[in-house]
């Protein structure tokens, strides 16, 4: 550096950038925060909606100035701080108390004082993604595999389910494992295609796939009614004992065989235990797996495919059963979207759903079981809680994925390290120095 030349300070640095940014954020507010429509008695009418702007620049500018000389700080500190080596393996205690804590919370919802029928109704949405997000975490978080059709199985689980009950008279506990099944069949079949490809192709070609699927359930009305659906698709029962009113001569309810009032809360409750046990077998699976020579064959291929290769694992065997295994628990979670509906069509398994359940992988932390829980709430609960915010799910989703970006890149509750860690041996003491003669 030149002398009598001095570098601008940092304050003088976040300024630049945080009014640069805040102009942006004045240009791009002009068009989408500016105008409003309003329904009149004469018809639509665009109103302005000036004041909004400066709002937008003026958070865009607080943002900006305190996410620069925070990162700058943060970034420095961690550079002053002395490496540190983790010599033994230990359990996240703090991770396994909130899921232990989170487990116990679902499990007493129902009969919590402020529990009630529609509460426990969004519950069961979000148990929902929470099974689906752990499915694709098992293609996504563990195997590094990016899938953007995951989709694709959660409407074959779902059509499957809803043919076989309807036209062969299969119960609920029989359809729910051959939907499984089936689904993971067609994993396997979408996982010889992408044999050879990683990284943005891998993705374009599942997100080609989930389309194709969907088309097929649009077109082929012979089969799945096409744009109209399948309606009256059976629901689970209690072990033969339905939730209904008025049982068929000679067949108890639920309500009858146990003496109770009937309401329809019973079904409600039992559809949110049952998918409560299906995400919890699905939890259980995954973190037993890991630990198993194929979950440890998944993060090799996550980490370095070539070195994979190079250690004698078959990245065949491996994509393919990553696949499998992803697609049957997005299967199985189809099965009980459809059952819990009573009616499915192909705008339930569009692009967007798979961008959500992606999300909510990317943001809970590829690999990390509690922060898909967490991610879930956040991205579907919030918004079904509070309706307010439907209008701005998608905003909402482009300012958590920025923000995890910067802040958090590998999620909430990232989990990325591997299932087994050796401990660095002891160095040995150096021998004293024999005194000078």
């Amino acid at each position: 550096m030149a002398a009598g030349v001095s570098s601008p300070s940092p304050v003088a640095v976040a300024l630049k950038d945080s009014a640069a940014a805040a102009v942006v954020a004045a240009l791009l507010a002009v068009p989408l925060l500016g105008f409003r429509l309003m329904d009149r008695s004469q018809g639509p009418e665009l109103a302005l909606r000036l004041s909004w702007i400066p709002i937008a620049a003026a958070s865009v500018f607080v943002g900006r100035f305190a996410l620069t000389l925070g990162g700058g700080a943060l970034s420095r500190g961690l550079a002053r701080r002395p490496p540190t080596v983790t010599l033994v393996d230990r359990p996240n205690r703090g991770r396994r108390l909130a899921g232990w804590a989170m487990a116990g919370f679902a499990l007493a919802l129902p009969f919590l004082p402020f529990s009630d029928r529609n509460l426990i109704d969004k519950a069961t949405l979000v148990l929902i993604y929470v099974m689906l997000g752990w499915g694709l975490n098992v293609v996504v978080g563990l195997a590094g595999l990016l899938d953007l059709g995951y989709v694709a199985f959660y409407a074959v689980g779902a059509y499957s389910y809803a043919l076989l009950s309807l036209h062969f008279g299969l119960t609920f506990w029989i359809c729910l494992p051959l939907a499984g099944l089936l689904a993971g069949t067609v994993g396997m079949i979408l996982g010889f295609p992408v044999l050879r490809l990683r990284g943005d192709y891998l993705a374009i070609v599942t997100l080609g796939f989930g389309e194709i699927v969907r088309i097929i359930l649009l077109n082929w009305q012979s089969l799945t009614g096409g744009p109209n659906g399948i309606v009256d698709i059976h629901r689970p029962s209690f072990f033969g004992l339905p939730f209904t009113a008025n049982p068929p001569e000679g067949h108890p309810s639920f309500a009858t065989f146990f003496g109770l009032a009937y309401t329809p809360d019973h079904r409600i409750i039992f559809q949110y235990y049952l998918i409560f046990a299906l995400a919890l077998a699905t939890n259980l699976f995954t973190l037993r797996i890991r630990k198993l020579p194929i979950g440890r064959a998944w993060e090799a291929l996550r980490e370095d495919e070539t070195a994979c290769r190079s250690l004698g694992l078959n990245p065949t065997t491996i994509k393919l059963s990553a696949f499998a295994i992803g697609a049957m628990f997005g299967g199985l979670a189809g099965s009980f979207f459809a059952t819990r509906q009573g009616f499915i069509s192909p705008e339930s398994f569009n692009f967007l759903e798979s961008a959500m359940i992606l999300a909510i992988v990317v943001l809970g932390g590829m690999g990390s079981q509690v922060g898909i829980v967490l991610a879930a709430v956040i991205l579907v609960g919030l918004p079904e809680w509070f309706r307010d915010l439907q209008l701005y799910r998608m905003l909402a989703f482009g300012g958590a994925m920025v923000l995890i970006m910067l802040w958090r890149p590998r999620g909430l509750l990232s989990s990325r390290e591997p299932t087994i860690r050796l401990a660095t041996a002891p160095r040995p003491a150096l021998p004293a120095p024999e005194p000078a003669a």
